[in-house]
């Protein structure tokens, strides 16, 4: 059942180790992801995990921990609101093609929960055989994109329904990004058709539907974004030409350089379980109730996100105002909710920086560094006008009615 997208399960393990193990591309990997261990060890470590879940914790784990040591000032997350011992489906923000998810995932393990994510990954990065067979060992089951009309309705339909049944029947929690593909500007907004894809499984009414997969919001912080020249460019690609698309290779070099790249603080944060907002809501019309959850969980989102020192001075930096407010408004009322100070030596500091990453940037010959350096004010800034919009404003439910 649902060969073609789940996880691999425990009794298909040793074969795909194999022919990991005598794939050529995925060995030359190795000794850029497991410096110093000889291909004979991590045969031997790999044949002994004989779970997703061992492998996660004898390689995925490691491999995270010293990541974080070169490239991170810490990395934490917050459960308070959420029971650990129990069974979600982690809706949050998407900064990394890569990390979001695996982050999480060592995080669980850290907070000593039972088991770690399902990830929600696309197809469109999954070209190469030992990718695609690596990411099903590490718990991923498969997003297809690109399908014709009646084959997405379908596809889609196999997927929510896989999802329910992972989290109902393997008891396992699930990770999905809020959107497809990154929020290149980091104004972080909830596709209602995902949750429109959420609720085409399970059973009862599309509220009943919602609450069988027990969504928790979650926050994702980075105080620096290693992939913002990367997302700068591409939108400046994209607002000269308007036709302009990716490559393969652009993702893998976003891939490479979301996870080698330094991201200073990074902080997870997990809202409250969104059952009980959803089991209040009255009669609503199946699209207002769709763009009204997601706006709840764009608003719990936008609320636990933690604000670093970049993303106030960024604010100030970007001028206007917010909202009617004047930015230094905004910028005193989030002064006491910012990890770390925001005085002239982090201005100073912050400005060297932006100018670096516009010249990263930077396309020769192109008159875009106005444009860039404005995208890239608007990825640090957007984080805190999101939270202030969130602390100041009406819930999102209010525009919901009431049973």
């Amino acid at each position: 059942m649902y060969d073609d997208i789940r996880p691999y399960n425990p009794e298909e393990l040793p074969e795909v180790y194999e022919r990991l193990l005598a794939d050529k591309q995925f060995l030359a990997v190795l000794p850029y992801v497991l410096p110093d261990t000889p291909v004979q060890q991590v045969a031997a470590m790999m044949r002994t995990c004989k779970t997703n879940l061992d492998f996660q914790k004898t390689f995925c784990y490691v491999f995270l921990q010293r990541l974080l040591a070169k490239a991170s000032t810490g990395c934490d997350i917050n459960v308070s609101a959420v029971d650990i011992q129990q069974r979600y489906t982690f809706v949050s923000n998407h900064r990394d093609i890569v990390l979001d998810s695996a982050l999480l995932d060592k995080l669980l393990i850290d907070a000593q929960a039972p088991t770690t994510c399902e990830i929600a990954i696309g197809d469109n990065l999954l070209s190469l055989p030992w990718v695609r067979d690596l990411v099903r060992v590490n718990k991923s089951f498969i997003v297809q994109r690109s399908l014709p009309p009646r084959q997405m309705l379908m596809a889609s339909r196999q997927l929510s329904d896989y999802m329910h049944y992972a989290v109902a029947e393997k008891k396992e929690n699930i990770w999905i990004a809020q959107r497809e593909g990154r929020a290149k500007d980091s104004d972080d907004r909830t596709q209602p058709a995902i949750l429109k894809m959420m609720a085409m499984g399970g059973e009862g009414s599309v509220v009943d539907r919602l609450v069988a997969l027990h969504i928790v919001p979650l926050a994702i912080s980075y105080e620096y974004d290693p992939c913002d020249y990367l997302k700068a460019r591409e939108l400046w690609c994209r607002h000269v030409n308007p036709a302009f698309r990716k490559s393969a290779n652009d993702d893998v070099i976003s891939m490479r350089t979301g996870i080698m790249g330094y991201k200073g603080g990074i902080h997870y944060h997990c809202a409250p379980c969104i059952d009980d907002y959803l089991r209040s809501l009255g009669d609503v019309p199946k699209a207002e109730l769709f763009d009204g959850v997601a706006a709840y969980i764009d608003r719990q989102i936008h609320l636990h996100y933690r604000l670093y020192p970049s993303n106030l001075v960024a604010l100030r930096m970007l001028g206007g105002d917010v909202d009617g407010h004047d930015n230094d408004h905004v910028i005193s009322c989030l002064q006491k909710r910012v990890e770390g100070d925001c005085g002239p030596k982090e201005q100073q500091s912050f400005a060297a920086y932006l100018e670096q990453r516009i010249e990263m940037a930077h396309t020769e010959g192109a008159d875009d560094r106005d444009f860039i350096r404005h995208i890239i004010l608007l990825m640090y800034a957007n984080p805190a006008i999101n939270h202030y919009k969130a602390l100041t404003a009406q819930p999102a439910s209010s525009s919901l009615t009431m049973g």
